[in-house]
């Protein structure tokens, strides 16, 4: 009954906005880490692939040595790491504020993981019975459903350029980008006529042909759903009193 999958989505919603509050509430580094080890053990307990969500981190660790530099080169505060002559180019502080970002990010990627645990017809359903009007609820899980169809339409852009002769790895940057600011168009069209053919469709089924709706789903919340509920929202509290007394 405990197993992620069996519980409404409406609980994954409240303990992913939990877990994401302490991760901006938390500044310290050491914070911070636990606040990522106890969203890797919550997703893992609702079933998530916690592999492949390390694997999409590791596009972050480019932010990491962005970030630090950045803050690296507009504070002056702690010890240089790297630097010329008077130009600090790398920082203590701007490590840790870059390591902190990272975390954050990392928080909320493995707590947005739990959501995908549940369908969207679920969540759909979920915001419908908090109260959320179903046109802003079906958008919303609209958007969610359309980042997946844009990812493919990026790869697509560039499987055809690589299959051109084209190894976009091996030029220069400012060829790179103007590469990339020629695929910004066939990629908008692809992703424009998705979205016309969806509406085309959701008129043929009569989307919003009457203001009261009917559903055959109706969630109900169990024992389970009310206990993890209770636990993450007074583990919130009483992080958040403790951190700030």
């Amino acid at each position: 009954m405990t197993r992620g999958f069996k519980l409404d989505p409406r609980t994954k919603l409240i303990v992913v906005l939990c877990i994401s509050t302490l991760g901006i509430v938390a500044k310290d580094i050491f914070d911070l880490l636990i606040v990522l080890t106890l969203s890797i053990l919550v997703a893992k307990f609702f079933k998530v692939d916690i592999i492949r969500s390390f694997k999409k981190t590791k596009r972050l660790l480019y932010m990491l040595a962005i970030i630090a530099i950045i803050q690296s080169i507009f504070s002056s505060e702690g010890e240089a790491f790297l630097s010329i002559g008077n130009f600090t180019v790398l920082s203590t502080l701007g490590l840790e504020k870059g390591l902190q970002f990272i975390m954050r990010m990392m928080i909320i990627i493995f707590s947005a993981t739990i959501i995908t645990t549940s369908n969207s017809r679920e969540i759909v359903q979920g915001f419908v019975q908090w109260g959320l009007p179903y046109d802003i609820a079906f958008m919303v899980a609209l958007g969610i459903r359309f980042l997946p169809l844009l990812t493919e339409e990026i790869k697509d852009s560039l499987t055809a350029i690589q299959l051109r002769g084209i190894e976009i790895n091996n030029i220069p940057i400012r060829e790179r980008v103007s590469v990339y600011s020629y695929l910004f168009t066939p990629i908008l069209a692809g992703v424009l006529l998705k979205a016309e053919k969806l509406s085309i469709a959701m008129e043929v089924r009569g989307f919003r042909a009457y203001d009261n709706r009917t559903s055959y789903l109706v969630l109900k919340m169990s024992k389970w759903d009310y206990l993890i509920i209770f636990i993450s929202i007074i583990f919130t509290i009483c992080y958040i009193v403790f951190y700030f007394h």
